[in-house]
């Protein structure tokens, strides 16, 4: 059987394809559609009607991709855009009434704790996921003690516009300075993926990443587009998003930086997974 998740971000709609048997999933293909709810949430406060058309287009463009594959489970969640914007339950409303599927608005926090599913979230003590999204940072540490998360109010989209908080910024310092040095830094989201596929690598260190960072913050848009073919959704966004990325790994004393493919819709797509086979599971 397989099963699918869409992500409403707040700089672009994603979706990702699955493969299942009650006792795999398998990944397929993904979809990406680069729709910045941001513009409208950061800037103006709510969601236009026009913007919300958009998503459900193509949301619509995505149940034709899920109904050529055969696939009647799928979930839709949505994040920090939608959580943002004044009018998020008239939104939320607006979309349900026209696609006839749930969608569901989940919290920062809630983010956070979705990348528990992660395979390697139980792996090692000194290394922390930091999911780094348009409008919001979310992380994700796990101990032998307890899980840690947190997310704040900063991101991509969010900081390009300048509608990031001081406050927010000393939140986040403070709680950084208030847990132990970590000495890996796992980045989710295409920007840190993005940054390392552009320089051939699968990690940097924190030295090396700071001084690619700097070159980068020199070129242009239209020359980021060119030299390393980043969309342009992408190329206008990247700089502030590193600069989260090297914020968060200068406190921590990070020594290595390297970045997943995993998200928000693999971990939606994982906690579906679990809900459908639940039931030929034998609890006793």
């Amino acid at each position: 059987m397989k099963i699918a998740s869409i992500d409403i971000g707040t700089n672009a709609i994603k979706s990702k394809i699955f493969k299942t048997t009650p006792a795999s999933i398998e990944f397929i293909k993904g979809i990406r559609s680069p729709i910045r709810l941001g513009s409208d949430v950061f800037n103006d406060g709510n969601l236009s009607e026009g913007k919300l058309d958009q998503v459900i287009e193509t949301i619509r463009e995505y149940e034709e991709v899920f109904k050529e594959n055969f696939i009647s489970h799928y979930e839709i969640v949505a994040t920090s855009a939608f959580r943002d914007t004044s009018n998020s339950e008239d939104a939320r409303r607006y979309i349900e009434t026209a696609i006839n599927h749930p969608l569901r608005v989940i919290s920062g926090l809630e983010e956070a704790k979705l990348i528990r599913f992660h395979p390697k979230s139980n792996t090692g003590k000194n290394k922390i996921f930091v999911d780094l999204g348009g409008g919001s940072t979310e992380f994700f540490i796990r101990n032998e003690q307890e899980t840690i998360i947190r997310s704040f109010q900063l991101g991509a989209v969010r900081n390009m516009l300048q509608k990031d908080n001081k406050e927010e910024w000393q939140r986040l310092e403070e709680w950084l300075r208030s847990i132990k040095p970590k000495k890996k830094l796992i980045g989710i989201g295409g920007n840190i993926r993005s940054f390392l596929n552009a320089h051939e690598l699968k990690e940097m260190s924190l030295s090396e990443f700071k001084k690619k960072v700097k070159k980068l913050s020199k070129l242009s848009t239209e020359e980021k587009i060119t030299k390393y073919s980043f969309s342009p959704d992408r190329a206008d966004v990247i700089d502030h998003a590193l600069d989260i990325f090297q914020f968060i790994s200068e406190h921590l004393g990070v020594q290595q930086i390297s970045s997943t493919k995993w998200g928000i819709s693999d971990s939606i797509a994982i906690k579906l997974f679990h809900e459908l086979y639940s039931s030929k599971v034998t609890i006793s």
